[in-house]
């Protein structure tokens, strides 16, 4: 394949990311502008549209389409699960398999399961907070492991006990949650569906660093909600997987600005 003949799953109205101290276009003013008739869980505000009854049919479909998918992957990743357990278990101190409480539909916690990469009880004295590029508490075998997403597979699980999906908004934690509740009004919306595994997002966007990068991620998740289906999760696993072999260039460009204009 020619790689300078790209594609892209991005369509027209998906907002260029902000930067600066631009505003992202997805992000109401106010947080009254937010979508009425929805419901205050543990916190966050979780909007009920009136398309809500056909996103609930949706979301049942696209589990039930998931699980088995889910399922086999799993039984195939079991192998690598076992031999990155090993590895992480002989290489330092604490336990192979992470656990941490996440946030997932409805503003409801879970517990997320994944290959632990970084030293063991490393936010003892910090606290939560993200993960910074070249950052000292990721151990070299876990640099491998996340380059390579294995530490990411026991998710699968968590598939399969309906905690999460395949494809979907990244799940965050509560405590970094909470706070962006209050700074980007419309965060809570992407809680309307199940986390996932992979998503819109996470195949266009680097990992969250500062409070402007999620707004750009939240624009994405809000046009993943709108347009999401068997189609778009298609070309989302498409990407995850060139994604995963290196081969990102072949379908990611700058996004384009809603139609309009801002």
């Amino acid at each position: 394949m020619n790689a300078s003949r790209t594609t892209t799953i991005i369509p027209r109205d998906v907002p260029r990311p902000a930067s600066g101290g631009r505003k992202s276009p997805e992000e109401p003013r106010h947080a009254e502008e937010s979508p009425r008739g929805g419901e205050l869980t543990r916190g966050t505000f979780v909007p009920r549209s009136p398309g809500a009854a056909r996103l609930d049919r949706t979301v049942a479909v696209k589990a039930a389409v998931e699980f088995p998918l889910a399922l086999g992957l799993l039984v195939l990743a079991s192998p690598l699960i076992a031999v990155a357990l090993v590895a992480v278990k002989l290489t330092s101190r604490g336990p192979a398999l992470y656990t941490q409480t996440r946030v997932g539909r409805g503003g409801v916690p879970f517990t997320i399961y994944k290959v632990r990469t970084m030293a063991h009880d490393c936010e003892s004295l910090t606290g939560p907070r993200w993960s910074m590029p070249g950052d000292p508490r990721v151990t070299p075998l876990g640099q491998w492991l996340r380059r390579l997403h294995l530490d990411e597979l026991p998710q699968l699980v968590n598939v399969l006990r309906g905690d999460m999906a395949l494809v979907g908004p990244r799940p965050e934690r509560p405590e970094i949650v909470a706070q962006l509740v209050r700074a980007v009004p419309s965060y809570a919306a992407r809680h309307a569906v199940k986390p996932g595994i992979t998503g819109f997002a996470q195949v266009h966007l680097p990992a969250d660093t500062t409070v402007q990068s999620v707004r750009n991620k939240v624009a994405y998740d809000r046009h993943y909600l709108r347009a999401m289906g068997p189609l778009l999760d298609l070309a989302i696993y498409a990407c995850t997987l060139l994604k995963l072999v290196g081969a990102k260039s072949l379908y990611a460009r700058a996004p384009r600005r809603p139609a309009g204009g801002e």
